[in-house]
């Protein structure tokens, strides 16, 4: 409890016997100016009388407040196990979120610990017991844990908003909304741009060369790191592994049937290797974006389906060799080589890109975290009791996840929002690639990372600068040791889970498909059923994983990217190119988005590659205070420690640091 209680209690009078200490919640609305009372229960059951918590002329209870007060003259009354807390009606604002209530009983030193993060109904006395985390079957207030399961199932209901997408809440709960503390601050950050860019002439019209591009940058705008080396062959390969869209590539195993490549065309390329030779050493990767294909963009726009192969040379480094832009082969479909024309080839290089970045901004970033995490939040709050320690697990990492999701649908998303001004695809585009792609979706693999590597091929040695893999491996494994820790101390016997009905209807919720009540996730372990604890630590690593370090290597490099216009570009003018004619660098400047789009591409990656929370372990709200949870967490937070230490080392030796996954960079959730 030293969270809680400094040393000692000479702050406090000699006739106070308990202190008690109370943390208002965060969130609006939750403060109250009611008058609260307390009444504290003992291992025998008995119960004291009641105590008013309030201090004369201080104002009591503001969201976000921390307050004690002192119990006077009181009797000796034996260890507090739990409390009763309610409140009435008096004052104009009388609705109270309470996080927690801390008990320190002076002259017996003892400090405990009451978790509540709940609203506090009005006239009714809500008991919660120590630590508050309980198993269903080992509750003894199961009245009180049913009626809060069927409240949450009415606050968070589901709805399908988007024909073919998961299911999202149907109405933003109050408690979901950003608090008081974190408001995306979008409006001040892009008048500051618009200042900027106005003053450097750079709102309308096209860009006249890359000089000109350049001089938007200053220090509201720094330079992105693809400015600078957006035309090497080496970045470009980089790209595909350390940058915002890393879990694309996979190793040839056999030449793509629809990529017009032969011997001859690559012999020069491949450093004497045959293609054969080359694909037994593992030496040949792929990225094949055919679900791209006819896909419907805004405004007749066109996107390329391309597909392109990527050779690991003899110094290790990962080099594009061919760029076909189309899945047919044909005389105005050719296969662009590193060999070809200087723009030529850059600008097959731009079109594979935004093609990519169409990818990466509605599957990778938005389907594989935003969207997959939402149901599984819902569902969370619908299947599990505030009181169940898995609950208190993933709470940490739902915080502002649908309160982002639902600001970011109608700003970014909607019609004629951003994603139709400064995306190719536009908001068509991107809703039938969701629905596309989520059907391959599994969280067994591309939701599982070490199982995700090996699927795709890339878990060997030979890929080597795959930053991204080795990084997030080090978090991954970090996540899972934490929560294997947590549920094993819950799920000591395989029995406690067969038998913990919340849970098995949270798996049965996860597994169903929405015409069934479910969320509709593929490929959850345990298929709806869990028979053991590691099928729950599974799931649950998964999820805080996607929630964390996931959603960091695909958003907080954003701005890196796409920060540059011709270095990812998620929006091209004209129609990708359908020959191997010699290109000018003017050609690439017709090619570039304009200047208004440029800016409002570079507003939002900007504000999205800003992290604006707590890192990893390092709680906004902390839920679990037992102390099999307290020691867990300790373990955690001292391996993302030494997981910080050998990124630091590793860091030192690379040609470009990594430094998305560093455990200081990795939010606990999906904030913005």
């Amino acid at each position: 409890m030293g969270n809680f209680f400094g040393k000692g209690s000479s702050k406090y009078s000699c006739d106070t016997d308990i202190v008690v200490k109370v943390k208002t919640g965060d969130k609006k609305g939750a403060g109250t100016d009611a008058n609260v009372q307390i009444s504290f229960v003992n291992e025998k059951g008995d119960v004291s009388a009641p105590h008013s918590l309030d201090v004369l002329w201080r104002n009591d209870f503001e969201a976000g407040s921390l307050d004690d007060f002192e119990i006077k003259n009181m009797a000796d009354f034996g260890h507090i196990v739990a409390i009763d807390i309610w409140r009435d009606t008096a004052g104009l604002l009388d609705d109270w979120y309470v996080e927690w209530v801390a008990v320190d009983q002076l002259k017996h030193e003892v400090n405990s610990v009451f978790p509540i993060h709940r609203w506090i109904p009005a006239n009714k006395k809500l008991r919660i017991k120590e630590f508050d985390v309980f198993l269903p079957q080992d509750e003894s207030n199961c009245e009180q844990r049913q009626n809060e399961l069927d409240n949450k199932k009415k606050v968070y209901e589901r709805a399908i908003k988007i024909d073919g997408w998961l299911p999202q809440v149907k109405d933003l709960p109050s408690d979901e909304k950003f608090s008081n503390d974190y408001m995306w601050d979008i409006l001040s950050l892009k008048a500051e741009l618009v200042l900027h860019m106005k003053f450097k002439g750079a709102l309308s019209g096209k860009w006249k060369n890359f000089d000109e591009i350049f001089s938007i940058y200053n220090a509201t705008l720094e330079k992105p790191l693809g400015s600078e080396t957006w035309k090497d062959d080496e970045a470009f390969g980089l790209q595909r592994l350390n940058h915002c869209n890393p879990n694309q590539i996979r190793r040839c195993d056999k030449i793509p049937d629809n990529i017009a490549v032969t011997e001859e065309m690559l012999q020069p390329l491949l450093e004497g290797y045959k293609i054969e030779d080359a694909i037994k050493d593992e030496k040949l990767y792929y990225i094949d974006y055919k679900i791209l294909q006819e896909l419907p963009c805004a405004n007749n726009r066109i996107v390329a389906a391309p597909i392109a192969l990527f050779f690991v040379n003899k110094e290790g480094k990962l080099l594009p060799v061919a760029i076909q832009l189309f899945q047919e082969p044909s005389e105005n479909n050719p296969v662009f080589l590193p060999t070809d024309d200087q723009y030529t080839w850059l600008l097959a290089k731009m079109w594979f890109n935004n093609a990519d970045a169409s990818f990466h901004q509605t599957c990778t970033h938005l389907g594989y975290t935003h969207l997959i995490m939402e149901p599984i939040a819902v569902a969370t709050h619908r299947s599990l009791s505030p009181s169940h320690p898995m609950f208190r697990l993933l709470a940490p990492h739902f915080l502002y996840l649908l309160a982002i999701n639902s600001r970011g649908l109608s700003f970014l998303i909607s019609p004629g929002g951003w994603v139709d001004k400064c995306m190719t695809i536009g908001c068509s585009g991107m809703f039938n690639l969701v629905v596309r792609q989520l059907g391959n979706w599994r969280m067994d693999t591309h939701g599982t990372l070490p199982n995700d590597l090996k699927e795709r091929g890339v878990d060997g040695k030979v890929l080597q600068n795959y930053y991204y893999r080795d990084d997030a491996l080090l978090m991954y494994n970090a996540i899972k040791n934490y929560v294997s820790e947590v549920a094993i101390s819950f799920y000591n016997t395989p029995d406690k889970v067969i038998n913990d009905q919340e849970l098995q209807e949270w798996a049965h919720t996860l597994s169903a498909p929405p015409s069934e009540g479910g969320t509709g996730v593929p490929g959850v372990p345990g298929g709806g059923k869990f028979q053991s604890v590691e099928e729950v630590a599974q799931v649950i690593t998964s999820i805080i994983f996607m929630g964390s370090v996931a959603h960091a290597a695909c958003n907080f490099s954003q701005y890196d990217d796409y920060g540059f216009p011709p270095n990812y570009p998620a929006f091209l003018q004209g129609m990708p190119i359908t020959d191997k004619k010699p290109r000018t660098e003017n050609d690439i400047n017709q090619t570039l988005p304009p200047k208004d789009v440029t800016l409002d591409t570079l507003l939002i990656t900007r504000l999205l590659s800003m992290q604006g929370t707590r890192p990893l372990g390092d709680f906004e709200v902390k839920y679990l205070f037992d102390p099999a949870s307290e020691k867990a967490l300790q373990n955690f937070r001292k391996e993302l420690n030494e997981v910080a230490t050998i990124i630091d080392e590793r860091n030192k030796t690379r040609p470009v640091p990594y430094k998305y996954l560093h455990p200081d960079r990795v939010p606990n959730s999906i904030t913005i």
